[in-house]
């Protein structure tokens, strides 16, 4: 830390906090009688409190966001000088810094043609809730409305996000939802025996033939979209298993669903691709991504669309009701595609795909050496530098560890100056998966400070 604050000046910012902020995901109380964090700086990987002490950040901002680490002056520098020169007008209009990221942006998705801009992830998701919505009235009198979730899969927090949302404690208390969502099963294969039915060998494609019957269940002409996480993330970071996402893409075609996949955890690097499901060889519809698009340097958020998408909104321009009547006020800010061009550069100039899937690589390893070492870990699973640690009580019931044991080694690792994430709040009885996203910069050593803090924590937790 530079000093800029001096301790009255520090002592000032956390009562104002303490006294106005509330703040996300957090129970209050406690605040009542210990200070609340306040994050002052950041430089890498690393952050510091209000403190002084320092932290390795292994969750990238907390939220998997921060892909390309902190204290970018070239980003801030172009946000900086297009601030002057225009910082905003609505999208009915275009700017220069949304033609160019735009163009860029669909150079690195084969396929896809179109950008909408917003300013989050849940507002992008609801944008395509609402295309699949509209195009079922204009093409199928209202009847192909319906649109598939996952369980598990999370897709923003609006009330339309949370009807779509499979994790049912982060739904609580917040109905009656949205009609017309309808979930469909999980593709988990650790937890493949808690499903009935769930076949020793292809557990993937059977995994994916599940979306299919409740497709036949709810009649095909009355479901018009498919919404799914390429791997899902607070969920408990969910590797599709071979075979599922081609024959998701088999049954989208045979039943014409339009696939949206939620890119926004997994988008613009977090997993060694540009996008999460250039892995599987995906062919979507439509794509949607936020977090890492400008790694928090400036609120935004797309919705990318195939061409085919696009036309049906102008096919019959005589139609006053015939084009998406929607806006994003902050979709028309400039600041977000400004530094989503130079975050993107940044990933290109230093490489930072292929250290993804190098550094992603060695902490899949080390994790796994972790297994060895502590039965607790049921297993340990990811893509690129998005990964996941299962805690089970016993590896061969795999009852999940309960979630106070999992924020116990959190909080460890918290002490140690080392942030980790894990699932939270989302899965009754199985908020049991540690998370890590660490900056795509991060190298080897970065990688053993992680490990070892957490080879620390569960040391002192399951002794």
């Amino acid at each position: 830390m530079d000093g800029t604050f001096n301790e009255n000046d520090i002592s000032r910012i956390v009562e104002a906090d303490r006294a106005h902020i509330w703040h996300h995901l957090s129970q209050h109380k406690p605040y009542e009688t210990t200070d609340p964090r306040i994050i002052v700086e950041g430089k890498g990987m690393r952050v510091w409190d209000q403190k002084g002490k320092e932290h390795l950040d292994a969750v990238s901002g907390g939220v998997w966001t921060v892909n390309v680490g902190y204290g970018r002056e070239s980003i801030a520098n172009a946000v900086r000088d297009q601030l002057i020169k225009l910082n905003y007008f609505a999208g009915s209009a275009g700017s220069i810094p949304g033609s160019i990221f735009a163009e860029k942006l669909i150079e690195k998705m084969p396929g896809m043609s179109r950008v909408y801009y917003c300013n989050s992830g849940s507002e992008a998701n609801e944008k395509g809730f609402k295309m699949v919505r509209q195009i079922a009235h204009k093409r199928y009198g209202g009847k192909k409305h319906k649109i598939l979730y996952r369980d598990r899969d999370y897709h923003g927090t609006t009330i339309a996000c949370l009807s779509a949302g499979g994790q049912d404690e982060r739904n609580a208390q917040y109905g009656p939802f949205t009609d017309g969502f309808v979930r469909v099963p999980h593709c988990l294969e650790y937890r493949k025996f808690e499903q009935e039915g769930a076949p020793d060998e292809n557990y993937g494609v059977w995994a994916a033939d599940q979306i299919e019957k409740v497709i036949l269940a709810e009649g095909p002409d009355t479901v018009g979209g498919l919404c799914l996480e390429p791997v899902t993330a607070g969920g408990g970071v969910i590797t599709p298993p071979d075979g599922y996402w081609e024959r998701v893409q088999e049954i989208c075609r045979k039943y014409d669903i339009l696939l949206h996949i939620d890119e926004v955890v997994c988008g613009v690097g977090r997993t060694g691709e540009w996008f999460g499901y250039q892995h599987y060889g995906i062919k979507p519809d439509m794509v949607t991504m936020a977090k890492g698009v400008a790694s928090g340097y400036a609120a935004i958020a797309c919705l990318v669309t195939t061409e085919e998408v696009f036309n049906m909104f102008k096919d019959d321009a005589a139609d006053p009701m015939n084009y998406f009547r929607d806006i994003s006020t902050f979709g028309g800010c400039t600041a977000g595609p400004t530094a989503g061009i130079e975050n993107m550069a940044i990933i290109e100039r230093e490489n930072l795909l292929q250290n993804t899937t190098n550094m992603g690589n060695y902490m899949l390893e080390q994790l796994e050496e972790l297994s060895d070492k502590y039965s607790v870990i049921g297993q340990v699973r990811g893509k690129g530098l998005f990964l996941g640690a299962e805690l089970v009580e016993d590896r061969n019931t795999r009852a999940p560890v309960a979630e106070k044991i999992v924020q116990a080694v959190v909080a460890d690792c918290m002490a140690q100056g080392v942030i980790i994430g894990a699932t939270n709040r989302s899965l009754p009885g199985k908020n049991n998966t540690l998370c890590f996203s660490p900056a795509l910069i991060a190298k080897k050593d970065d990688i053993d400070e992680i490990i070892t803090a957490v080879d620390n924590a569960m040391g002192r937790v399951f002794g």
